[in-house]
């Protein structure tokens, strides 16, 4: 099994399809309530759905940059506003957090080999990489 689609809720898709492709994102499907996204690296898709509901803040989405300052840098020049700039984390992740035009955070960051293989993985899983 892999994960590969996540799906975020937005009030305005026109709005949303704009930012997530300023994000690198290329648009691969679109009606007036829905959009699937291919992301820049590997064959993983992201969408949004138009909803009226409540959105939900406590979730974030992570996507990774191999230079993550150089992206923070083009983004901002291409007018995205962030919350923080790029910081070391004591997780031995970077990251860096933005919100999408509906309010979803979106956290760009980079963990290299620690995203899977941090100094404190249980040992058990190891044999199982």
């Amino acid at each position: 099994m892999r994960l590969n689609q996540v799906t975020v809720t937005v009030r305005d898709a026109d709005n949303a399809v704009s930012f997530y492709e300023t994000l690198g994102l290329r648009l691969i499907v679109k009606s007036d309530h829905y959009a699937r996204f291919l992301c820049p690296d590997g064959d993983g898709t992201f969408s949004i759905h138009v909803t009226d509901a409540p959105i939900d803040r406590s979730t974030v989405v992570y996507f990774e940059c191999e230079d993550l300052d150089s992206t923070v840098r083009l983004l901002k020049s291409s007018g995205l506003v962030f919350e923080s700039d790029p910081k070391d984390q004591p997780w031995l992740w970077r990251e860096a957090y933005l919100c999408d035009p509906s309010g979803n955070r979106i956290c760009l960051f980079y963990g290299g080999k620690n995203r899977i293989d941090p100094p404190w993985r249980i040992p058990e899983s190891r044999d199982n990489k």
